[in-house]
């Protein structure tokens, strides 16, 4: 059920009558595939079997497709060339950028040069890759890539004005990340030349810049959070302002490249998505009256955010209904477009998340889900409280949301309670909440679970006595430091997770390389910090069981990460698990790979606190 029911959805997009988005398929070893929904309403598969929309672009990839005249431009997730399908005929996609080390991603059409526009990584051996706004020639005969804008380390969101006269882009320095310090900058296009370079916004370094966009009277319009929270500003006759102030955020971390909150409607209004106390809204913005008319609906989570035909479409889920593609029109009127989640669950059997904030380190407010043990058949003991799972995210700058989680429905199930943390550092709640964790991660984090149980126990919620904590990535970085430097949790699972900070910084891609200049300190200035906070060089307070789930082509957390860790509690006779897999990198995909790690994983607690297995 985990890895049927929930295909992933995003990256949506519209062209002409038709509209495009991405469907991740576990099934199908994690292929990713492009949908069409035609003007006449029929949904269908755009891609030959052999192909899949994946870029590696940071790693993380992104928006790795677009539309443009009835001809899709992907790129192919094998040999990260970009092809080209002709969508009015039954031929093959055929490559049309040139073989060699190049990875693209956010890619747009320039239909007055003949071109494609994206962002470029070419990898060299040996070095650092080198990233640029690159120009495609969409001659297949004689593939050609021109830089047409160099000079920082990264970039993101090329766009080209509606006359097609001027061009936008983001881009910003090691050793800022692009939720810390971006740039925005615009450009006059003069056939493969820019010129009349001007920047925009980001000047004193004091602000992320997120989805510049044009707007149909060509108006430049981007998200900023100079005033702390991620609001809709624009440029108008040289001057910026702002659009509508909240304390919420329209923006998410650009972890991914093309991600997109909000859309026009017209010259007038903006279709938009925003996150305020982890709960995602949508609604209209009125530019003239700067008014907002929110939308009252059940989702809680919404992404990938296009408008087409006057109508609002994004994807959404909500806490019993998995994600899926929906639209609201002008009046707020809801349309389920494609819902391709069967789940064969009653209702009855899904934990509803409930939303907390609790009082952690130095009185500050932080936030989860609590989803309390929910089983349609089965019913624990009154004097029995239940084991709590604790689950803190990956980025770590990065948040939860109550959209419906099958695998957390997996432990809730099972008899398992489940706290979902967004610690200090999580977005979503201002740019002073995201840098709660400058200089402090391993410790802001760490406390935020210990206050989280802590509350949760007071209530009368969980067993405190019978705790576990688990997490991905860097929320994998938590549990390790949570479990050998404080004594709340009996228990840990590590998801491709961070023993050895050093290691971390030293041994990892371009994109997160001076990702910890900000979270621990600079490298290898405060070295001392690293080895303070790295578990692996602290294993003697590691005194806990705990399982590592690891995939061996991960370049993002590589496996000696987790083997040196293995091997330190392996030598002082602490029970672990070590369980890998050969085919999967940063993350599992692959549906029999996603069953294999969640079934080891409850037979590891099954182990651990001598449970019953009653499901």
């Amino acid at each position: 059920m985990i890895t049927r029911a929930a295909p992933g959805l995003n990256h949506l997009q519209s062209s002409g009558d038709a509209l495009f988005w991405v469907e991740s398929r576990p099934w199908e070893a994690g292929r990713n595939v492009i949908m069409c929904q035609t003007p006449d309403g029929v949904i269908k598969d755009l891609l030959p079997a052999r192909f899949s929309c994946n870029s590696k672009v940071h790693e993380y990839g992104g928006m790795a497709y677009t539309v443009a005249n009835q001809k899709l431009y992907f790129v192919n997730a094998l040999d990260q060339r970009i092809y080209q399908l002709d969508l009015g005929s039954s031929t093959s996609p055929s490559p049309i950028s040139p073989e060699g080390a190049f990875h693209f991603a956010d890619i747009i059409v320039d239909t007055t040069n003949q071109r494609l526009i994206a962002v470029c990584e070419h990898h060299l051996d040996g070095q650092e890759p080198n990233n640029y706004i690159a120009g495609i020639a969409l001659d297949q005969k004689h593939p050609e890539i021109d830089a047409l804008v160099t000079g920082s380390d990264f970039y993101a969101y090329p766009r080209l004005s509606p006359d097609n006269s001027t061009i936008c882009w983001i881009e910003w320095q090691h050793p800022n990340m692009p939720w810390d310090n971006t740039q925005l900058w615009q450009a006059s296009v003069s056939g493969n030349n820019l010129t009349n370079r001007c920047l925009v916004a980001g000047e004193n370094q004091d602000e992320a810049i997120f989805q510049p966009q044009w707007s149909p009277d060509n108006l430049l319009y981007f998200v900023s959070d100079s005033d702390n929270w991620w609001n809709i500003c624009r440029l108008s006759e040289g001057h910026r302002e702002t659009v509508l102030l909240m304390d919420a955020e329209f923006a998410t971390p650009l972890w991914q490249l093309g991600a997109s909150t909000y859309h026009f409607i017209d010259n007038q209004t903006i279709g938009c998505t925003w996150t305020k106390s982890g709960v995602w809204s949508a609604g209209f913005i009125d530019i003239p009256t700067q008014t907002l008319g929110k939308i009252d609906s059940h989702y809680s989570s919404m992404h990938s955010i296009c408008t087409h035909h006057g109508h609002l479409f994004m994807m959404a889920g909500a806490p019993r209904l998995s994600t899926e593609l929906i639209s609201f029109s002008t009046d707020k009127q809801l349309t389920r477009v494609y819902a391709p989640a069967s789940l064969p669950v009653n209702v009855r059997e899904l934990s509803t998340p409930e939303s907390v904030l609790f009082p952690s380190a130095d009185n500050q407010r932080v936030h989860a889900f609590f989803y309390p043990p929910t089983n349609a058949h089965f019913r624990g003991s009154d004097q029995e409280l239940p084991l709590v799972i604790a689950i803190c995210h990956g980025g770590p700058t990065g948040a939860t949301n109550s959209s419906l989680n099958l695998k957390i429905q997996y432990w809730t199930n099972r008899g398992f309670a489940v706290v979902d943390i967004n610690y200090r550092g999580s977005t979503g709640f201002g740019r002073h909440y995201r840098q709660g964790l400058a200089g402090a991660w391993g410790l802001a984090d760490v406390e935020d679970t210990q206050y989280a149980i802590g509350h949760l126990a007071s209530l009368g919620r969980i067993d405190s006595e019978r705790c576990i904590i688990r997490g991905g990535s860097a929320g994998g970085y938590t549990v390790l430091s949570a479990l050998t430097f404080t004594d709340t949790f009996r228990a840990g699972a590590s998801l491709y997770g961070i023993g050895d900070l050093e290691t971390l910084a030293t041994d990892t891609h371009k994109f997160e390389s001076r990702y910890l200049d900000s979270l621990i300190g600079p490298y290898p200035e405060r070295k001392d910090i690293y080895i303070e906070r790295s578990p692996i060089h602290h294993i003697e307070g590691l005194n806990c069981p705990v399982i590592f789930l690891q995939g061996l082509q991960d370049k993002v957390v590589p496996p000696n990460q987790a083997e040196m860790m293995v091997d330190s509690l392996q030598s002082k006779g602490i029970k672990v698990a070590y369980v890998t897999f050969d085919d999967e990198g940063h993350g599992f995909r692959k549906a029999n790979n996603i069953i294999r790690a969640m079934e080891a994983e409850l037979t590891f607690y099954q182990e651990v606190f001598n449970l019953v297995e009653t499901i």
